[in-house]
């Protein structure tokens, strides 16, 4: 799916949060500007000059984009603050920057400086300048890569990559196994029984059908759907699926019989219409919608009103340094089972 930055502000905040992408690029771009408060500033100055456009033309989209570049690292300075920015600005050799001069003006009441992340933010923005377009291409190029170089070269099963999928995803075997014993013991039905109510779950969860899920993600008729759901949705899913049960098994018992297709129905609509699952599945929604475009390039349509950038926390735990594969995490459990084991 093609991404155009300067007029998806998703996308760019997907960028601004990938704290480990943003450390590749700045490395790539090799730009060094002021050194204050232990981090590189750059001036409205400077900026223009290194994007070779007007410096009206960096205020005008300081205006129009003001919430968002102040939210990734704009800064205005004022009284001290000013005062220590000009003293590091006269400990720095002018020669070695080469985005052009930074002298400021002693009259002036505050100055607005830009970090590294906010001068890729106006990059990500600017229209008007051939060097932005340039970056904006290496910045995809650097994002894709660097998740690819984390999850081993692909990402359909970035979510495994959580430290906590193994265990989820065992337990929500158990879970399942209850529900198919609940369908096959309490409901008067064939076979279609399975993946009818399989999928009416799916469907109250992230609006889709099994089927449907696949295409998103291209998934191969062999595959495991749900090897490639994040633990979010597994247990939510697990909840579901082991509520049900108990409602299937009370309702049935208390009848003395198996229930008829009618009898199910209405005992599923009474069930996901309980209120306590609304706020469980719009957090669902949002993780799986957010997360699957940002990191599989997957866009869930029926799913797009609950698309956001996805949060740095996700990115340390996906492709973070506690992220780990399936592997590592089974020969994790393997040792503490070998522990537990020796300990009796």
């Amino acid at each position: 799916m093609s991404k155009n930055l300067t007029n998806s502000p998703l996308e760019r905040q997907n960028i601004m949060n990938n704290q480990y992408a943003l450390s590749e690029i700045e490395k790539a771009i090799g730009i060094k500007g002021v050194l204050f408060e232990e981090s590189y500033r750059f001036t409205k100055k400077q900026i223009a000059n290194f994007y070779k456009v007007d410096i009206r033309t960096i205020e005008r989209y300081l205006d129009k984009y003001s919430k968002e570049i102040a939210e990734n690292g704009y800064d205005v300075l004022r009284a001290n603050r000013l005062k220590e920015f000009r003293l590091a600005i006269e400990k720095t050799d002018v020669t070695d920057i080469d985005v052009g001069d930074i002298e400021i003006d002693p009259k002036i009441p505050s100055i607005g400086v830009f970090d590294f992340r906010s001068f890729l933010n106006i990059g990500m923005l600017l229209t008007e300048s051939e060097i932005a377009r340039e970056l904006r291409s290496t910045i995809l190029d650097i994002v894709i890569d660097t998740i690819n170089k984390k999850t081993g070269g692909g990402t359909k099963y970035i979510n495994q990559r959580d430290s906590s999928f193994v265990i989820t995803y065992f337990k929500n075997e158990n879970y399942r196994k209850a529900f198919t014993d609940a369908l096959r013991d309490y409901v008067d039905m064939g076979n279609f029984k399975y993946p009818l109510y399989t999928d009416k779950i799916y469907k109250a969860i992230f609006k889709e059908k099994a089927d449907e899920y696949r295409k998103i993600l291209k998934l191969e008729p062999a595959e495991n759907v749900r090897k490639t759901l994040y633990s979010e949705i597994l247990l939510l899913i697990s909840s579901f699926e082991f509520g049900f049960s108990g409602m299937l098994k009370e309702k049935s018992t208390g009848l003395g019989r198996k229930l008829n297709a009618w009898e199910v129905e209405k005992l599923f609509s009474e069930f996901v219409e309980q209120p306590h699952w609304h706020p469980l599945i719009e957090d669902a929604r949002v993780k799986m919608a957010s997360r699957d475009l940002g990191f599989r390039d997957a866009l869930h349509l029926q799913l797009k009103d609950y698309l956001t950038p996805i949060p740095r926390e996700d990115f340390e735990k996906f492709i973070g340094s506690s992220s780990k594969n399936v592997e590592e995490q089974l020969e994790q459990f393997h040792e503490v089972f070998k522990r537990l084991k020796e300990r009796d």
